[in-house]
Parts: structure tokens; sequence; C-alpha cells
């Protein structure tokens, strides 16, 4: 019998591409999870996806822009036909806008709550139906320390991850009697593309930010897995409507 976490088991994870999707999505994988990496940049998904098939595992690539309902549908059928029904979800795809609240553009605030509040609404309706019918399945939102804490210039982001956790919450209420568990797992400060380092303002947000945190330093991407595998795994069957915050002690300050 195998000794893995999530053997057996089917797993759709979206921002698979790179960052913390991609490092979830490997390391379900090494723990015997079937991944279908899910991302809207094709080129880097499917390089994800040959990653795992490279070191033994199973994966599928899905070209998906979380925010519209018809790629999000494909997503599970595609996903279905390839490894069966689906006992994982985890929403990790997401965007960011820095600019002043009073320079935001219309443009701007509704690209970043259609990928990262929308996006978690959708994949959790379509998959979670799956689910429910199962009577099982774990959903994970991939969400932000910054979900109840603010930052200058960066409003759009701050109210996805805000409206993300009570997402979290009310999806948990409703699935909880169908067997699906659903909770948030909140990052704090880490080395992605979504990092703000590539300015004078970005860099000296991270400096200040990193002076913050208790640990001296940004998480790196691979230091989400651990907790995202505790939600999916087992051990969480009674964890519901939380949020797992990893941010290396910024909170406690």
């Amino acid at each position: 019998m195998s000794t893995a976490r999530l053997a057996d088991s089917t797993a759709i994870v979206t921002g698979a591409g790179s960052g913390i999707g991609q490092a979830i999505a490997t390391g379900f994988a090494r723990e015997g999870a079937r991944v279908a990496c899910a991302d809207i940049r094709a080129e880097r998904v499917r390089a994800t996806a040959e990653r795992i098939r490279t070191a033994g595992g199973e994966a599928l690539a899905i070209a998906v822009d979380v925010s519209e309902r018809s790629q999000v549908e494909t997503m599970l059928t595609l996903a279905r036909e390839r490894f069966g029904n689906v006992d994982t979800l985890v929403s990790a795809a997401g965007i960011s806008a820095r600019d002043s609240f009073l320079d935001v553009t219309d443009e701007d605030w509704d690209r970043v709550l259609a990928v990262n509040l929308k996006g978690l609404f959708l994949c959790a309706q379509v998959v979670g139906r799956h689910m429910a019918e199962r009577g099982r399945g774990t959903i994970i939102n991939v969400t932000s320390q910054l979900e109840g804490v603010a930052q200058p210039h960066c409003a759009p982001y701050l109210a996805s991850k805000g409206g993300g956790r009570m997402l979290t919450r009310g999806m948990a209420v409703d699935l909880a009697a169908s067997g699906v568990r659903v909770n948030a797992l909140a990052p704090g400060l880490t080395n992605t593309n979504l990092s703000p380092r590539d300015t004078e303002e970005g860099r000296r947000y991270t400096a200040e930010t990193v002076r913050h945190i208790p640990m001296g330093r940004p998480a790196e991407p691979a230091e989400m897995v651990g907790a995202a595998l505790f939600l999916a795994s087992g051990e969480a069957s009674y964890v519901t409507g939380t949020t797992l915050v990893v941010d290396g002690g910024y909170l406690a300050i």
C-alpha cells in the first residue's frame, strides 16, 4: 500500500504555471496525486505538467481563464475525462495591480476582482457541484496575509483577498453537509512573479515588508506546499471554513 498522502486521488490546481500554484501542483504529484495543471499561460502550464511527468507523476496541462465560466467548465470536463473524479481543487490563480487608490482604473479593478474573486467563485462552484454529487472533496482557496490587513497601493488586491476569505467561509458553511471541506491558504510575502521587485518602489515595498517579518525574509513557493498538503489530506478531516496563514510571523506583530 502506498504511503503517499494523496495516493489514488486527483487534484485540479489553477495558477499552476508558476509560483505557488506550480509548487503545489508538483508537490501534490510527489505525494501521489494525479494533477490537472491549469493556467491562462498555456506554455508555462505545459512546462509544469512536463516537469511532473518527467519526475514520474501523472499530469495534464489545461489552458484556462478562471474568470470565464465556460472555460472553467471545460477545465473540469478535461480533468474528469483524463483522470476520473476530482478530489481536490486548489485555486491559486491570481493577479495584482499596484497603484494609489485614486489612480486605479476601472479596467484594473475589474480584472483583479474577476481573476482573484470571481475566479475563486466559478472554480469552486463548478468543481464543488461535482464534489457534492459524490459526497466528498476538498477545496483550497489561495488568498493572502493581506486578506485582513492593509498595505499601500494595492486596494483592488486587498478587496479581492478579503472577499476570498469570506467567500471561503460562506462556501464552507454551505457545502459542509455535502461532505465537501473548504479552507483558505493565506501566504505571506513570497518570491513569485507577483512580488513587486521590478521597480524602485517595489523594491522599497519588499524591503519594508521584510523588516516586519519576524523570520526576516520572504517565503519560497515550496514553503506553501506542506500547508496545502495538510488541508487536502485526511489529516484535516475536521477542518473547514478556516484560513491557514503561512507568513513567517507577519501577523503576529
